[in-house]
């Protein structure tokens, strides 16, 4: 027995020593999977936040140009405004100049020199446009129609409308 009992206790020692062995091989792979797992999740974030980076890039370069866009529209607009003004003043002055030449009408005339319809060109009769109220002491005066009481004694009274 003794023969088999040194043997066994070689063979528990063997086995033990195997056994280290073997829970050391499955910790550093159980690790490298742990790791690994925890890099992946990880480095999913960092991706997903590349990848917003990079959508908030495009549209910060999209938004610039539409904002150059814009740009370049109203002054576009603006001088395309300021061409219509002055082709109108050209043509406003291209009427009156034939007018004064051709047209023998005074009231178009006027108009088309911009001159108010109450100035009068020399040699036309001036006529007062109607008022609806009196110069001195007319119908609509405060005081037609009241007979003078400074002859009477009696009080003052207020003024009738």
């Amino acid at each position: 027995m003794t023969t088999s009992a040194a043997s066994i206790s070689k063979g528990n020692d063997v086995y033990e020593s195997n056994i280290d062995w073997i829970l050391a091989i499955v910790s550093g792979l159980a690790g490298i999977g742990i790791g690994a797992l925890g890099y992946h999740l990880l480095n999913s974030n960092v991706a997903r936040n590349q990848k917003v980076r990079q959508r908030l890039a495009e549209t910060e370069l999209e938004l610039n140009q539409v904002k150059e866009s814009l740009n370049d529209h109203f002054a576009r607009a603006a001088d395309l405004v300021e061409s219509i003004q002055r082709q109108s003043q050209e043509l406003e002055q291209q009427l009156a100049q034939g007018a004064d030449r051709f047209c023998d009408d005074s009231q178009i005339r006027r108009r088309l020199n911009n001159m108010p319809a109450d100035e009068a060109e020399p040699g036309e009769p001036v006529t007062a446009a109607p008022r609806d109220y009196a110069d001195n002491h007319g119908t609509l005066s405060e005081d037609f129609g009241l007979r003078s009481t400074s002859t009477t004694q009696e009080p003052d009274q207020p003024p009738r409308y």
